[in-house]
């Protein structure tokens, strides 16, 4: 039996994040960014511990890899390169804005204790056919400098915030010396919206040199009047990868001047998902011709199954995620847990209940429709089993979604054929599937008055 995890049984937790006043000026789409309404998922743990008995080696919670052993090999890695109060090496570019503690929050940039083009480091649009173990060492290689800052007042930390924002705006690698208060500790970071990250220290000191910025944003940069969704939507035409747009915009880059503050980068991600996704339905979808079949993509990767089904209907979306018992959203649970959110024609009044990877996904799907100048209802899925041994990010959903839909497709002349097809990608029955979204049930069992029509 399946155990549905739909937005009536999540406890809704309100939250203002006062940043997104600068970000878009039409109320009507403020909810779509601003999680009002963010899920608070509970598990029950049961006594005990099976780590205790696997020690690593047993697999017994039903994983491929032992995700404490990746964790730990990636420590013993970093510590034997990392094991002092000053660190030399090239930053991908990369930075980081935390969430804890908002208004005050700690920032600072990701630097690797190597010299060279380490631009893969920061670049999840080059993920994707990678092992585990590679994106993990990616990540974990980064040291985070840290610095307290108030988000409205940036500036007021003067000394490494410019530091940071030059580091940011870069279009390469740039060499960085950064001195910590003391060694960076052992903590790595794990997060189901932000790429990994590697141990931390408070900085004391940071030197650059040869940053060379990114032209593009530096004139959105530069532009005190450019309201921030603007820049964000130019850069994007400009060719910006998505990646660079959101750490910019985490740094305060964007934006009516007086308004400008650090965005934490958990949130910077889904803002610039959200808003380049909304601009293209709105402006290059909603007034194109509907597609005039049913197609299915699919792509696997590290343990996870993404089909994505085009129907030929106005633009409506829809993300289902179905987590098998063992996996991070449902460690201890004894059943397949799925979930999902929707939005019809007009959009979304409310933060959606499954986070950032809906925003990243609809950015995906919303891609291909510009490119194609067409429409369609979309129905976006993933089967994540255990062997997907730790979360990497909400970047994994876009860069997946975005490479099945670069792949060949298969078509077919009705709803049915479709569902038969898309049941054969799938070890979960399309009928839980189908119990699980709204859209499907709107497909296959809501009447139109087009039948009437003769």
């Amino acid at each position: 039996m399946l155990k549905i995890l739909g937005r009536k049984i999540l406890r809704k937790v309100q939250r203002e994040i006062p940043w997104l006043e600068h970000i878009i000026s039409d109320d009507k789409f403020a909810g779509d960014l601003n999680p009002q309404q963010e899920p608070e998922l509970k598990f029950r743990f049961r006594e005990g511990s099976l780590c205790l008995f696997c020690r690593g080696s047993r697999m017994l919670c039903g994983k491929t890899r032992c995700p404490a052993m990746v964790r730990l090999y990636s420590f013993l890695r970093v510590k034997s390169l990392v094991d002092a109060e000053r660190v030399l090496g090239s930053s991908p570019p990369g930075v980081f804005i935390g969430r804890i503690g908002y208004p005050y929050v700690y920032a600072g940039p990701l630097i690797p204790p190597i010299l060279g083009d380490t631009s893969l480091l920061d670049m999840p649009e080059m993920w994707i056919g990678r092992t585990i173990d590679e994106i993990i060492n990616f990540r974990t290689g980064l040291i985070r400098g840290n610095f307290r800052a108030n988000v409205k007042k940036p500036f007021a930390n003067e000394q490494f915030l410019s530091r940071t924002l030059e580091i940011a705006l870069s279009r390469e690698p740039v060499d960085t010396e950064a001195v910590f208060k003391k060694k960076p500790s052992g903590r790595f970071l794990f997060d189901d919206e932000v790429q990994p990250m590697g141990p931390s220290a408070p900085l004391l000191k940071i030197d650059v040199e040869n940053a060379k910025v990114d032209h593009r944003i530096e004139k959105a940069y530069s532009d005190p009047d450019l309201k921030a969704e603007e820049a964000i939507l130019a850069l994007y035409k400009s060719e910006v990868p998505v990646s660079r747009i959101q750490r910019a915009f985490s740094v305060g880059a964007f934006g009516v001047k007086i308004q400008r503050r650090l965005v934490p980068t958990r949130w910077s991600i889904t803002a610039v998902d959200s808003s380049i996704s909304r601009r293209l339905i709105e402006d290059e979808i909603k007034d194109k011709p509907v597609i005039n079949e049913y197609r299915v993509y699919s792509f696997n990767y590290l343990g996870n199954r993404f089909v994505i089904l085009l129907m030929p209907s106005k633009w409506k979306y829809e993300w289902i995620e179905a987590w098998y018992p063992g996996t991070l959203w449902n460690p201890h649970g004894e059943s397949i847990a799925m979930g999902s959110d929707w939005e019809g024609y007009h959009g979304r009044t409310t933060y959606a209940s499954l986070g950032g990877c809906y925003y990243a996904v609809r950015l995906a799907v919303a891609e291909a429709l510009a490119r194609e100048r067409r429409q369609a209802g979309v129905i976006a899925m993933r089967e994540i089993h255990p062997n997907f041994i730790m979360p990497l990010g909400v970047w994994i959903n876009r860069e997946s979604v975005r490479e099945a839909l670069k792949r060949e497709c298969e078509k077919f002349d009705t709803l049915n054929e479709a569902l038969t097809y898309i049941n054969s990608k799938f070890l979960i029955s399309i009928n839980e599937w189908i119990k699980t979204s709204v859209l499907f049930k709107d497909a296959l069992y809501q009447e139109r008055i087009t039948k009437y029509l003769h």
